[in-house]
């Protein structure tokens, strides 16, 4: 849908309240040419999670909870074994 909008003094375009608080990326792909895309964005701090041998560790993990469900502690078998050395 192709829509006509005034840039205002500020430099702003209003895309509408229905896209109050997104996150977009905007591109300039030539002068005067700009493409919006609205998604979801991974913050710097988090970016090490997505590097190939972390997200496969992770993967990896979650794959694992699915089969391993988890059961209540014994707390004093995990005292006993921690005393023991084992």
């Amino acid at each position: 849908m192709q829509s006509i909008k005034t840039i205002g003094n500020n430099g702003q375009i209003s895309l509408g309240k229905e896209y109050a608080g997104r996150l977009v990326v905007v591109d300039e792909i030539e002068p005067g040419v700009w493409v919006v895309k609205m998604g979801e964005f991974v913050p710097d701090s988090e970016r090490w999670l997505y590097k190939p041998d972390v997200k496969q560790a992770v993967d990896e993990a979650l794959e694992w909870t699915k089969h391993n469900p988890p059961v209540e502690s014994n707390l004093d078998d995990l005292e006993r074994r921690i005393r023991d050395g084992r």
